[in-house]
């Protein structure tokens, strides 16, 4: 007797289940170095305006009574995490975690120039499942990494179970362009330009080609606003940038 293996998507492809994470790992591991330069040929550097959006969104505090503490979910660059510790001040204490070593490295190196470098760490960790406490955390972000996460409802119940009360989720992540006329200059510059510009930045366009046909893998906005309140946030809701090309997420954990 045959045992049926669970499968989900790698882009395009049907995988099993159990292997997506280590393709994911690959991609990242093969970029980790020149992932944000690619990221800003990408998006023309829009993506800075989208992250500086999400974290203005969660208006960390600058002062309290006690640590205001921030899981940022595969954040290995560390690029919102530095901008969560920047726009505190200095008082938000930041997690930056990733299932990708490579990543961490990367993020590590950099957090060293940082103007508050005391206010993060950074731990290997997988988004499934977290090596935490239950309400450990205030906030919990994660910017364009959920998509690469094999079981995504339950990195959602995760990110809800570490959530003290009270606190809340956000979410940023690629989606699909519904503006007529631009989602057909949109896939034309994403099939034909992105990739062969990854081949140049990086000496592989494969992990640009995975970048791709994940985007357009993803759960649409309703969908996955469903999501989030399967896994117990409430008061969700979402808000598109530049003709929806990503698009922000939030909910609280009341």
């Amino acid at each position: 007797m045959t045992e049926t293996r669970e499968t989900t998507h790698f882009g395009e492809q049907t995988v099993a289940l159990e292997d997506k994470q280590g393709l994911v790992d690959k991609v990242f591991h093969d970029v980790a170095d020149r992932y944000d330069l690619m990221n800003d040929l990408m998006s023309m550097g829009v993506h800075r305006l989208w992250k500086d959006a999400m974290v203005a969104e969660l208006a960390p505090p600058k002062t309290g009574s006690r640590p205001y503490k921030v899981l940022d979910m595969a954040g290995g660059t560390g690029d919102i995490g530095e901008r969560i510790v920047n726009a505190s001040l200095g008082y938000a204490q930041v997690v930056v975690s990733d299932i990708n070593a490579d990543m961490l490295r990367v993020g590590g190196e950099r957090a060293k120039s940082w103007r508050y470098p005391e206010q993060v760490e950074f731990l290997e960790a997988n988004a499934e499942d977290l090596p935490f406490e239950d309400q450990s955390f205030d906030a919990y972000t994660i910017a364009f990494g959920i998509r690469n996460v094999p079981r995504v409802q339950k990195a959602l119940d995760e990110a809800h179970r570490v959530l003290k009360r009270g606190g809340r989720i956000l979410v940023l992540e690629f989606s699909q362009v519904d503006v007529p006329g631009f989602d057909a200059v949109y896939r034309l510059y994403s099939d034909q330009l992105i990739p062969p510009m990854g081949r140049v930045v990086t000496g592989d366009a494969q992990p640009y080609q995975y970048f791709i046909e994940s985007i357009r893998k993803f759960p649409a906005p309703a969908e996955f606003s469903t999501m989030l309140g399967q896994a117990g946030f409430r008061r969700v809701k979402h808000q598109s940038f530049t003709g929806n090309i990503a698009t922000l997420f939030s909910g609280w954990k009341l």
